[in-house]
């Protein structure tokens, strides 16, 4: 699996709550961090609504690249 790194900045105390939260698990924050990516991803596949957003936005794009490919 490639991986990319990213660099997010959160609050001193969304930072101290992840440490934590981390800590007592046992794991990294970052390891939490991928962990609350792949639920919200996961929870963005099962909702109709974002996945017809989602279509919609495709077709747009679409509709977009095809004109400047004339």
């Amino acid at each position: 699996m490639t991986t990319r790194a990213f660099t997010v900045r959160v609050s001193e105390e969304q930072a101290e709550e992840l440490e934590a939260i981390a800590a007592a698990e046992g794991t990294s924050v970052a390891e939490e961090v991928r962990s609350a990516l792949s639920e919200r991803i996961e929870a963005r596949r099962k909702d109709k609504e974002f996945q017809a957003r989602l279509r919609a936005t495709m077709e747009r794009n679409r509709r977009v690249l095809d004109r400047l490919a004339e």
